[in-house]
Order: structure tokens, then C-alpha cells, then sequence
């Protein structure tokens, strides 16, 4: 009886996340699609540039001396509902992903592995289906992302133009993703979805005061899936000369451009990290005004190491 509950409750959940009419029937198109035209892309990323250095400067320059604003509950909410909506994602293009290379197997198994299939789009993929339905969901969780960038300011006074161009250039990627089927893209939402499920549900877990850690951990993990990301880049490349090319190389290749000066980034900051303790003494001396004020991340039980990580957290994608 129980097996039997279990089983259904399986079938249901598989249903809704990759079987469900919405979803196969799924197609990305700039008349049907909300946010799908690069009037909106554009127009959209703009406003998130202005907005966040209009707060940055207003609080600059005419409220210095402001105790930070009171958000509330609004930041560990933000936080959970992005653990939650990274959990959905990464289980739902999981799903996808293996009813895609069950059902259009017979068209490309003489080619290709289903590995190499999540590396390598056939030439003449339209961005349609299950994998591009939850490409589209990840495409817009984007803009929720861009709202941490305001508590940031809100609470720190601070705002990074490294933030900016990386929220930014993660929307700008994910849409051509969408715009030109691009190879790779399933592995790369695995990725992000299943780093950012993790890091969101740490960040509500101190929000709401509950025990925290020093990061450490998570930035060691942060650059073995930026290493790995980099490793697959490499896979798509060789399959697309020898395996008779794959969909959507243009966009693929300012996506690998973007992962190595992530990955460039990651790695700077952890030989810096871990280069000497007397080094890392001088960094706490300089930090430590930012400690004090530091309440997002539970960052005043860790070293200064969790204020660098924050400020270089990104998407591997």
C-alpha cells in the first residue's frame, strides 16, 4: 500500500516537471514569450544598471550617516524562495533532460552518447521542448536574483561593479541560451541551480538566526564546479570539430570567454586566501569595518575570507 502511494506520488511529480502538456509543448518565441524580445533584455538590464547606482549614490552622498533600512523578513524570504526555485529548476531539466534523450534517441544515438548530447546539441536544435521550458525558468529567476543587489545597498552602502557586470552578463547568457539553442546549456543550469540551492538556503539559514559557518567549504565547491563548467567547455569544443558540430558555437563561445574570467577570478582570490597567515592577517585588519556591519551572510562569525567570497559569487554557467 505504501509502495503503491510512493509510486504515484513519483508519477505525479515526474507529470508536473516533465511531462506536463505546458511543458513538452513548450516553444521560445518573441511574441508569445514574456521578456523573449532584446528590446526587453536590453531595456530590462538597463534599468537594473540605473536603479542600483541611483541607490548606491543616494545613499553615498545624502543619507552617510543613515543607520542601514530595516528590511524585515524580505531578505531571508528572498533567500528561500531562491533555494526553492534553484531545487525546482535543477530537478525539473534533471527530469527533462533524461524524457529528452529517451524520446529523440533513435534521431542522434549513431553520433552521439547521452552525455555527449548534454554537451553537444545536434546542428538544427530549435529551442523548444522540455530542457528549453526550464531554460526559460532559469532565465527568469534571473531577475529575481537582481534583487539582492538592492538589499546589498540598502543594508551595506556598498555596491560592487563587479556585481553589476556579473548579474547583468548572467541574464545577458541565459537569453542566448534561449535565443540560439546553445550546447551546453542543460549541464550549466544543473550546475548553477544545484550551487545556488545550496548557497540561498545557507544565507535564509542565518537570516533568520540560526547558527552560522565560515564559508570556506562552499567557495572550495564554488571553484571545483567553475573548474569542472571550464573542463566541459573543453569537451564541447573537441566534440564540435570531430562530431560534426554543435548548435548554438557562436553564443557557446563568449560563454566559455565569460567562464575562464570567472574562473581566473575564483582562483586569484583563493591563492590570495590561502597564500600566508600573515597576509591573512593584514586582509582582517582591512576588513575590519566591514565585519561590523556585515549581518547578511553571518559573516561575524567567519574571516574575511566569506567578504571576499561574497563579493565574487557568481553563476558558473
Amino acid at each position: 500500500m505504501v509502495g503503491k502511494a510512493a509510486s504515484a506520488a513519483i508519477s505525479t511529480f515526474n507529470f508536473y516537471l516533465s511531462e506536463h502538456p505546458t511543458i513538452v509543448s513548450f516553444r521560445w518565441s518573441h511574441s508569445q514569450n514574456w521578456g523573449s524580445t532584446w528590446f526587453f533584455l536590453f531595456t530590462s538590464i538597463s534599468i537594473y544598471i540605473l536603479f542600483s547606482l541611483f541607490l548606491h549614490f543616494l545613499f553615498s552622498f545624502f543619507f552617510r550617516r543613515t543607520r542601514p533600512v530595516p528590511l524585515g523578513p524580505l531578505p531571508a524570504l528572498h533567500s528561500l524562495s531562491m533555494s526553492l526555485i534553484s531545487v525546482t529548476i535543477f530537478i525539473g531539466i534533471f527530469l527533462s533532460a533524461v524524457a529528452e534523450i529517451r524520446d529523440t534517441r533513435w534521431f542522434w544515438r549513431r553520433s552521439k552518447t547521452p552525455f555527449q548530447w548534454l554537451l553537444c546539441f545536434p546542428l538544427g536544435t530549435r529551442p523548444s521542448g522540455r530542457v528549453f521550458f526550464w531554460s526559460y525558468v532559469y532565465y527568469l529567476s534571473r531577475f529575481l536574483h537582481m534583487l539582492r543587489t538592492v538589499f546589498i545597498i540598502l543594508r551595506r552602502r556598498k555596491l560592487a561593479f563587479f556585481q553589476l557586470f556579473n548579474h547583468s552578463i548572467s541574464t545577458f547568457m541565459s537569453f542566448l541560451w534561449l535565443e540560439f539553442s546553445q550546447s551546453f546549456q542543460v549541464l550549466a543550469i544543473l550546475f548553477t541551480t544545484l550551487a545556488y540551492s545550496v548557497m540561498y538556503g545557507y544565507r535564509f539559514w542565518t537570516a533568520i538566526g540560526l547558527k552560522s559557518s565560515c564559508l570556506n567549504f562552499v567557495l572550495n565547491c564554488q571553484i571545483v564546479l567553475l573548474g569542472f563548467n571550464l573542463v566541459s567547455h573543453v569537451g564541447v569544443l573537441l566534440l564540435h570539430f570531430f562530431k560534426g558540430g554543435c548548435n548554438g558555437i557562436g553564443a557557446w563561445v563568449f560563454n566559455s570567454v565569460l567562464n575562464g574570467a570567472i574562473l581566473f577570478l575564483f582562483l586569484n582570490f583563493y591563492v590570495r586566501l590561502y597564500r600566508g597567515k600573515g597576509r591573512m592577517k593584514v586582509d582582517q585588519g582591512e576588513n575590519n569595518n566591514i565585519n561590523n556591519n556585515n549581518d547578511d551572510d553571518g559573516a561575524n562569525s567567519c574571516s574575511s575570507s566569506v567578504l571576499e567570497a561574497d563579493k565574487l559569487k557568481l553563476k558558473s554557467s
